[in-house]
């Protein structure tokens, strides 16, 4: 039973790393130039397993790799729909360090983002995204809440309930 809490937001529990993984995929299938995904959630959530799967979902072949040192990795192979920009906060002390990374080229570019631990960056985000908070439940076990913030994102959930889940 999938839970919705509203027609902008989906509660779910994925029951392994490679269920998580393909539902990153599935979500990346539908993702178009400009859309933000935000994921925040604790330290082994899953936010990197998931953004593994959206980038599978672009079409990326290889490994993606969590930019915790980098802050942000871009992929463009020329056998991916769009470019994906992985962004991670982790290493973000302050949200105003934020602020000179460039963002907003990213987030207003011509490929898709996920932002990990976006949380960090709260007022830099595009007020139109789609948040996702993952929680660690056991060792095989997450939970994932999705909220959808702007049409855009919403028509992008509802695509998503479809495909994943068939509601």
């Amino acid at each position: 039973m999938v839970p919705i809490l509203d027609e902008h937001s989906l509660d779910f529990i994925s029951h392994s790393e490679a269920q998580t993984r393909r539902l990153g995929a599935r979500l990346g299938e539908l993702l178009q130039s400009g859309d933000v995904i935000c994921l925040a959630g604790e330290l082994g959530a899953g936010k990197t397993c998931l953004a593994q799967g959206i980038g599978q979902g672009l079409g990326i072949e290889g490994p993606i790799t969590s930019p915790s040192f980098t802050l942000i990795n871009e992929y463009r192979p020329e056998q991916a729909r769009l470019p994906f920009y992985h962004i991670d906060l982790y290493r973000i002390e302050e949200a105003k360090e934020t602020l000179s990374l460039g963002l907003e080229e990213y987030f207003y570019g011509e490929g898709a983002c996920v932002v990990e631990w976006a949380d960090r960056a709260l007022q830099a985000l595009p007020a139109e995204h789609l948040w996702i908070e993952l929680r660690y439940i056991v060792e095989t076990k997450r939970g994932l809440l999705m909220k959808a913030l702007g049409k855009r994102y919403e028509q992008l959930l509802r695509e998503f309930k479809r495909m994943a889940f068939g509601i």
